[in-house]
């Protein structure tokens, strides 16, 4: 079973530490692949990164349908370009935002969310209105820490502790859902301080995927998530190759070696 962990970001070092979360988890047999795209922002900390990343994101899953893997974790929270990768992979593809806030509702009546910046929350929001039943999403809390500032600062961890340790004050929840894949390396530290569950993405759409493909479940073609209907695309994206009858597999699609 291969599973590619893909960081929509270009920062190898982010990708890294992504890879290693969900190395940790795999289950015997399975083989993780941490992947950074070909192109896209450094980090993703606005509308503006986000729909930056997707091209490179889904250039990334089209790769992977071409090399055979199995799944796919997005790992990014802002779960960027998730429906798309759904409609061009053959096997289920799962954002790490989901991943967690699913597990956060089996774990307590509540869940607070702690991010990077503030501009994040909403985005942060909207997630938690798709995902988790109304009201168990009790906050979303920025720490106010640049992505790229998480790895490598010691001061990280104590910070994120004081932000989780007021929202759940504040909240009343039960869970802290870690905001950023970047803070994947805090979880087993945060939860021993403050004494409930912490929630990595990373590692929860790790094993969500894992599970899924154990279970031979994979996206549903009908309707929505059915390839693309084919037609060209020009500029910067004409190295996109839509999915047609010779796709050589399930809702693959191929994209140039340049992208």
């Amino acid at each position: 079973m291969l599973i590619r962990v893909i960081n929509p970001n270009t920062t190898a070092s982010m990708t890294a530490l992504i890879e290693a979360s969900a190395r940790a988890v795999a289950g015997p047999g399975v083989v993780v692949e941490g992947i950074t795209p070909a192109m896209g922002p450094a980090s993703i900390e606005s509308h503006y990164d986000e729909a930056l990343a997707v091209p490179g994101l889904l250039a990334a899953v089209a790769a992977g349908e071409r090399d055979g893997a199995d799944g796919y974790v997005i790992a990014c929270f802002g779960d960027p370009g998730l429906d798309a990768a759904r409609e061009i992979a053959a096997g289920p593809v799962v954002g790490i935002a989901e991943a967690a806030m699913h597990a956060a509702t089996l774990l307590g009546r509540g869940f607070s969310v702690v991010t990077t910046l503030s501009r994040t929350t909403g985005r942060a929001r909207d997630l938690a209105h798709r995902y988790a039943p109304a009201g168990a999403c009790k906050g979303v809390w920025p720490c106010d820490i640049p992505v790229l500032d998480l790895d490598g600062d010691p001061t990280v961890l104590p910070r994120v502790a004081t932000v989780a340790r007021e929202a759940l004050a504040r909240d009343g929840s039960d869970v802290i859902v870690l905001g950023c894949a970047g803070m994947a390396a805090l979880c087993a530290g945060l939860s021993a301080e403050l004494g409930v569950p912490v929630i990595d993405g990373v590692a929860a759409g790790t094993l969500l995927v894992q599970s899924l493909l154990t279970l031979g479940l994979r996206t549903s073609r009908r309707d929505e998530y059915a390839p693309p209907p084919p037609k060209p695309y020009t500029g910067l994206l004409a190295g996109f190759v839509q999915p047609g009858r010779d796709a050589s597999r399930q809702g693959g699609v191929r994209a140039k070696e340049v992208l």
